[in-house]
């Protein structure tokens, strides 16, 4: 079946964080990029009960684009820390248990990694933010799948402020800042979801689903 060039997309997700950094890409490529506090209507999440974060964008993917009948793009993202042998992974975002908001969740998953690597050398305290993408059709069809990292270590105490989850507590050697101490642009164009939304757009150039 042919599918027409993608002019909008819905992304499962209503975290500003990430509408910013999928439309610094897609936006820019002439997709516009909606949110699912765009809809009118309230949608139940899909059970994302997977164990690898590329078959939990999967589900979500195909699952929002057949509720709303909207093309859909779906992420999962997380962090990999080596020293605990691919933890928090999928269950990055509710790691610790705690807290009702997003800002709660955060603090609390924070202060558990820092208290899980207590004493755990810097040389073992590599870790990466992964991120999955999928891109389904309405009629369920997956139309394309990508995958980004962004490789750094765990810092001792959290830096920065502009960020969410993680971000303070991933530090880059190289740049000598964690990453919730870059700038926008500068995140978007080292960031585990800046690569998997560049490589999502080139995805979508080799099957022609951009408009010319």
């Amino acid at each position: 079946m042919h599918q027409r060039s993608l002019h909008e997309v819905l992304v499962a997700t209503s975290n500003p964080h990430k509408l910013d950094e999928i439309r610094a890409v897609l936006g820019g490529l002439g997709v516009v990029v909606l949110g699912l506090d765009a809809l009118a209507a309230n949608f139940p999440e899909p059970d994302e009960n997977a164990v690898t974060f590329e078959e939990n964008a999967r589900i979500k993917a195909i699952a929002y684009a057949r509720m709303t009948g909207r093309t859909c793009l779906a992420d999962d993202s997380g962090l990999e820390v080596d020293a605990l042998d691919g933890e928090p992974g999928v269950r990055s975002a509710r790691w610790s248990g705690i807290g009702t908001t997003r800002a709660e969740r955060d603090a609390a998953n924070n202060e558990l990694l820092i208290a899980r690597l207590r004493g755990v050398p810097s040389e073992r305290r590599a870790a990466r933010f992964v991120c999955t993408m999928c891109l389904a059709a309405p009629d369920g069809r997956v139309l394309a799948a990508t995958r980004g990292e962004f490789p750094g270590v765990i810092a001792a105490a959290p830096r920065g402020t502009n960020g969410f989850g993680y971000d303070p507590l991933l530090w880059l050697p190289a740049e000598g800042r964690s990453s919730a101490e870059l700038t926008n642009d500068e995140k978007n164009a080292r960031s585990h979801r800046g690569h998997a939304t560049r490589a999502m757009a080139k995805e979508l150039r080799a099957r022609g689903l951009l408009a010319p």
